[in-house]
């Protein structure tokens, strides 16, 4: 614990009381060709759940910070950070076995400290290629994601390839183990296997298509090892006077992989539209997760499941007859004098099973985001109302980001 405290007290004197002068965060250069930046972040965040069963309200206020160092030479880099997170205020389940305060409501973000990112990389000329442990962040994060919202971040043990040439890009990522979002001290902090995940791009200017295949092999956690092939497409199409419309639309299937004693095959479906005009955006969505008969669900374990089918997070693992997500969203940016940019949005979701004919409940999100010179301000609320899954949940956010 001491040496926890220790070094989120270091991160964060060090992030806060440095000025905001001009050039903060820039590159030292050591020598000729010879470049050293130093990375730190904090985050305090406040959060709340109240839940319509037996389980208290949870409320837990927590910080994370990180420290890193970039050496870089020509083309070549090296990276280590480490991360740190302290339960300031601690009513609340952080998901470690033992650890007194199970009659909470779960906040998954458990104290911990560990060695965040350590990764050597070269890029040139539409080249890069990464080995070590590294973040990952695949598309828009829905099949593989840094689970960026909670305070202890995914990585990956891996070796990336990126490449483009024109219109044309391809990504290629081997992991052999994924580092979860439940801390160091969590027997869940590290999950093993052969994880194969390739995308291939290409932009056609009317439309951008990425093919892509997910190969997903626990050594442990077989039961979600599978296999998954898709194609996404999207566009934007302009609407004249600053409007536009955008579309895009996935399709993948997926069937058991490894040592997954089940054998099952399921769909994902998902089409959204939005429309751009005056600072407004409107956007309508459906997004469906398939059942092969209330056997099995299409899952996606690596993903940043917290920006999808929900903030409130009941969906987080997709029940066995699946779901069916229909969404629609308001997002306004306006200025406000004194303070300046801020960004509104609302969500609306009512969700149905995929298989079964069950109404699983609907969920109200909202959020407002602005910044306070260098300081991040978040608050954000979600309320699922519960019909045939889960129960009444709401959840309330209060946060606080600064960093170079």
């Amino acid at each position: 614990m001491r040496n926890k405290i220790c070094l989120l007290a270091a991160a964060s004197v060090f992030a806060t009381a440095t000025p905001a002068y001009a050039g903060l965060g820039d590159p030292i250069v050591l020598e000729e060709d010879w470049t050293l930046d130093i990375q730190a972040t904090t985050r305090l965040r406040y959060e709340t759940v109240d839940q319509d069963n037996a389980l208290g309200n949870a409320d837990a206020l927590t910080m994370r910070a990180r420290l890193g160092a970039e050496v870089a030479h020509k083309g070549f880099k090296v990276l280590v950070e480490g991360e740190g997170t302290l339960a300031l205020v601690d009513d609340f389940n952080d998901t470690i076995p033992g650890n007194g305060v199970e009659p909470f409501s779960i906040v998954p973000d458990p104290e911990s400290l560990e060695l965040n990112r350590a990764q050597v990389s070269y890029s040139d000329d539409g080249f890069t290629g990464t080995v070590g442990r590294q973040r990952v962040i695949m598309g828009n994060a829905r099949f593989v994601g840094n689970v960026g919202w909670r305070q202890n971040e995914q990585t990956f043990d891996a070796a990336r390839l990126q490449v483009g040439s024109g219109p044309v890009k391809a990504d290629a990522f081997w992991a052999i183990s994924q580092r979860t979002i439940f801390g160091s001290d969590s027997p869940n902090a590290k999950f093993d296997g052969d994880f194969i995940f390739l995308n291939l791009g290409a932009d056609l200017d009317v439309v951008e298509l990425t093919a892509f295949s997910y190969i997903i092999d626990y050594e442990t956690r077989v039961g979600w090892s599978s296999q998954t092939f898709g194609l996404t497409a999207s566009s934007s199409i302009p609407l004249g006077a600053g409007a536009s419309l955008n579309l895009s639309g996935t399709y993948a299937t997926q069937a058991d992989a490894g040592g997954n004693p089940t054998d099952y095959n399921a769909d994902f479906l998902s089409f959204s539209a939005g429309a751009s005009v005056a600072g407004f955006t409107l956007t309508a969505g459906y997004e469906e997760l398939g059942s092969d008969g209330g056997t099995a669900s299409f899952q996606t374990p690596m993903a940043t499941l917290h920006a999808f089918q929900g903030w409130a997070d009941l969906f987080l693992n997709t029940p066995a007859n699946g779901i069916r997500d229909y969404n629609v969203s308001l997002k306004k940016g306006f200025t406000v004098p004194g303070i300046g940019n801020v960004t509104a949005t609302v969500v609306y979701h009512d969700f149905d099973s995929d298989f079964g004919g069950i109404d699983y409940g609907s969920e109200v999100d909202a959020s407002l985001g602005f910044r306070v010179g260098p300081v991040g301000l978040l608050a954000k609320y979600a309320n699922y109302n519960a019909k045939g899954f889960g129960v009444d949940t709401k959840k309330f956010w209060l946060q606080a980001e600064w960093g170079f």
